[in-house]
């Protein structure tokens, strides 16, 4: 099995009441329970970024990457099925699937 990094995009963010966020993350525990030991790092949730670029210059990233977590599958194929069940799908927000490579 190799590991793949799923890396989100967009979605809704997290509810501003206790009884929304607790919703979402009951949500979340359900998804990454279902892939059970699957789960490599569950991940986290990106807060402010920048871009930086070939000459140094910073500023603003535009790829609107909202967090990641990285799972282990049989195949790519294998690990975008696994992310078809992830919520942030249903709050608007789409998911980029990875492999990474080991090189030592």
């Amino acid at each position: 099995m190799a590991n793949y990094v799923l890396v989100y995009k967009g979605g809704g963010g997290m509810a501003q009441d206790e009884a929304g966020r607790q919703k979402i993350m009951e949500a979340w525990g359900r998804w990454f329970g279902s892939l059970g030991d699957r789960v490599v790092d569950g991940g986290n949730p990106f807060g402010q970024s920048t871009a930086v670029g070939a000459n140094g210059a910073t500023g603003a990233a535009a790829s609107g990457l909202t967090g990641y977590s990285i799972i282990k599958a049989d195949s790519l194929h294998g690990a975008a099925d696994a992310a078809k069940g992830c919520p942030i799908l249903s709050d608007g927000g789409s998911i980029e699937v990875y492999e990474t490579f080991q090189v030592m």
